[in-house]
């Protein structure tokens, strides 16, 4: 009987370790996928004004 119930007590907890690791996780791949997108969408910003500046001064030079 006490056999019984320690595995039950074992499952349980190993159970809910096994969620709080998942969590923990998917906390940590949530988060680079955040920092990622910051970072590729600071990356489009900028080559988008390089883009507007090299057509700028490709006009300036054909005036």
């Amino acid at each position: 009987m006490t056999q019984v119930t320690s595995m039950r007590r074992r499952h349980r907890f190993n159970g809910r370790m096994t969620r709080i690791i998942l969590l923990i996780s998917f906390l940590f791949l949530f988060g680079r996928f955040v920092y990622s997108s910051i970072g590729a969408w600071h990356h489009h910003q900028d080559k988008k004004a390089d883009a507007q500046q090299s057509s700028l001064s490709v006009d300036n030079t054909n005036r």
